[in-house]
């Protein structure tokens, strides 16, 4: 789990080095996305909720000029955040492990998890924190809304570990207690995706609980290299397998 080793730190400012308890670490993970990232990193500086760090994890893209877009755009609104830093890793290693890196370096208690090619509405961090602060739980998660190729609504709903059994209703785009995300040794890199699924499960398992917050605050671009159309639906009957031999109480259909 520990691919900080393999990262090196390309931007590092630092405003406020006392964190605070209400201080949220917003965790963007970017490969080759250089064409959405400015809209992500845009909602994220648009967040209600004052007490933001923001970690942004390349996982060494070399197709665009992912890099150059972060850095500039960190340069220009750093002041906004009280840490923003910008690690690359030193070759490839997966969406499990950027989100791994990124957990590893947050001096927060919570992360929020995203990907550079999603976007957030402005309440979003106010209201998962206070979900969090309200109840007992390890993560806090809303409602999806599809756009880009597509537009709808997801598939979230109240945590029910028994719902897991038939498969994942959680995005994973949450705010994640950074013990917890410890406890279960992090996110695990699966061929094909899924890591989000896993790591639900592994929560499951710890006898951990997330809350839903039954409000549309998250943003799920749906385009043509997005996971929801590539991987993850060509390679399902493996991956229903994989996740079995991985949480036995699982009853997916593989066919």
């Amino acid at each position: 789990m520990n691919s900080l080793a393999k990262a090196e730190i390309l931007f590092e400012s630092l405003r406020d080095d006392t964190p605070r308890g209400d201080l949220v670490t917003v965790a963007v993970s970017l490969y080759n996305y250089e064409r959405f990232l400015r809209q992500c990193l845009d909602s994220v500086a648009a967040q209600k909720h004052s007490d933001l760090d923001i970690i942004i994890v390349d996982d060494h893209s070399l197709a665009d000029a992912s890099i150059e877009c972060a850095g500039a755009w960190l340069a220009a609104n750093a002041s906004r955040f009280g840490r923003a830093s910008l690690l690359r890793h030193l070759e490839n290693q997966g969406l499990a492990q950027a989100r791994n890196t990124a957990f590893q370096y947050a001096r927060s208690d919570s992360v929020f998890v995203m990907d550079a090619d999603n976007e957030i509405y402005p309440r979003a961090i106010a209201r998962l924190v206070a979900a969090l602060r309200e109840t007992a739980c390890q993560a806090a998660y809303t409602q999806l809304e599809f756009f880009g190729s597509e537009e709808g609504l997801g598939y979230a709903d109240v945590w029910r570990p028994e719902s897991f059994r038939q498969g994942n209703y959680v995005d994973a785009m949450a705010l994640v207690a950074k013990a917890a995300w410890a406890d279960v040794h992090g996110y695990t890199h699966i061929e094909g995706g899924w890591e989000d699924y896993d790591f639900w499960c592994k929560l499951v398992e710890r006898n951990h609980a997330a809350t839903y917050v039954p409000e549309i605050l998250c943003r799920y671009r749906v385009h043509q290299n997005s996971m929801l159309r590539t991987e993850t639906v060509k390679a399902a009957r493996g991956l229903c397998v994989e996740m079995m031999l991985r949480h036995p109480w699982l009853r997916l259909k593989s066919e």
